[in-house]
């Protein structure tokens, strides 16, 4: 049987990958030798080029279907690898069928959730780890995506301002509805808090945290957490004609909470005495599309919310308030953000992504200041930070995925 690949942008180099061979005899010129995450399947990262991918083995059915969810994710906006294409038709060099494989794109300084224990990460900082499962949780329940199997172990984080950004990995189990009900929303928490309790415990057990972690505090944590920011963004709100500001109210809390009100149903009673707001479609991405659109910059949502409010000082502190937005953070961008990122050392570039190491200047500008008395300049901050601190982490520019 001939080998077939079906790809969304064909990648001619992936032809020079040794199919003829199971993903765990690929040998090391070929494989990025990086941390993974646990993985029911056999999974290898290879760099092609300039190009990193994931290949993970699986069968022919299951490889297009995840292959198919994936490209609707992404249509949809939604946090998720990259799919690149699907192998079949694999044979060894005796005519020996080989499993099929899906390839995705490496998605950048990400991080399985062991690694990030790995990295400095312990007991108390479970719950931000938590948060951002919530959060992807929630978006792909708006978007009508009922996972399925819910788990660390199927899920990226990226840093985000001190936070963590979650991407969805393994789509295997998940389907596409025009809603997710309730019983279905359920049953996704409810397989989360088992995965998630389990692997906890798992981290617990190994050593990997310094102090024990509290399995079941954390998945009350969970379970409150994606109820609370459900209703946020889902509930109905009812309120007299006198009340209109509530309406700007509603959409202001949405938006402090990092989301964009695309749709907002708005009803009013027969004698227009009561009105009723419900949000209908919600978006993460409120300050990301607020500063890609100031200055072209796309990053995660807090850090895009950390460097609008330095854009804000940098204004305010240069009495810049009457002049056109794009013009004071394009100026912020040539005299603050490139003159501190060329200041990074090129072995230094991949340790973490810019817009993090900004927020950990900032973060390091608040404790050099606090000793010193007074503000501390960026630039000098920056120089600081980057001798005593950047240089000695490690690379998460590229790593392993589940």
């Amino acid at each position: 049987m001939a080998m077939r690949i079906v790809a969304s942008r064909p990648d001619p180099a992936i032809l020079r990958l040794p199919w003829h061979l199971p993903l765990e005899e690929w040998p090391d010129d070929v494989v990025i030798p990086l941390p993974r995450g646990l993985s029911r399947h056999v999974v290898r990262i290879v760099r092609l080029g300039s190009s990193v991918y994931a290949v993970k083995e699986t069968n022919d059915d299951i490889a297009f279907r995840e292959y198919r969810m994936l490209r609707d994710l992404q249509r949809m906006g939604m946090p998720s690898v990259v799919p690149q294409g699907v192998v079949t038709g694999r044979e060894d060099r005796d005519g020996e069928d080989l499993p099929a494989a899906l390839i995705t794109h490496h998605l950048k300084f990400s991080l399985p959730y062991r690694s990030l224990f790995s990295r400095g990460m312990d007991a108390e900082h479970v719950p931000t780890l938590i948060d951002a499962i919530v959060v992807l949780l929630v978006r792909l329940h708006l978007g009508g995506f009922y996972w399925g199997d819910v788990s660390l172990s199927n899920v990226l984080f990226r840093r985000d301002a001190g936070a963590l950004a979650a991407y969805l990995v393994d789509a295997e189990t998940g389907e596409l509805h025009e809603a997710v009900g309730d019983r279905l929303r359920d049953y996704d928490i409810t397989v989360g808090c088992e995965n998630i309790f389990a692997e906890l415990m798992d981290l617990s057990a190994s050593g990997a945290v310094q102090r024990p972690i509290d399995g079941f505090e954390i998945i009350d944590h969970l379970r409150s957490r994606y109820e609370a920011l459900w209703r946020e963004l889902t509930d109905l709100e009812e309120f007299g004609a006198d009340e209109m500001w509530r309406i700007e109210r509603r959409v202001e809390r949405l938006n402090d909470l990092g989301f964009d009100v695309d749709e907002l149903d708005i009803v009013t009673d027969l004698g227009g005495d009561t009105i009723r707001i419900q949000p209908k479609v919600v978006d993460l991405g409120h300050h990301t599309r607020e500063l890609r659109d100031l200055t072209g910059m796309t990053v995660e949502d807090n850090q895009a919310r950390r460097i609008l409010n330095d854009i804000a000082s940098f204004t305010a502190h240069y009495d810049l308030g009457r002049e056109d937005r794009h013009v004071v953070a394009s100026r912020w961008m040539h005299e603050i953000f490139e003159p501190i990122m060329a200041m990074i050392p090129p072995d230094a570039t991949g340790k973490l992504e810019p817009a993090e190491v900004f927020h950990e200047i900032l973060e390091h500008r608040w404790y050099l200041s606090e000793q010193a008395g007074h503000e501390v300049d960026i630039h000098a901050t920056a120089s600081d930070y980057i001798d005593r601190f950047l240089t000695a982490k490690p690379d998460e520019a590229i790593t392993g995925q589940v």
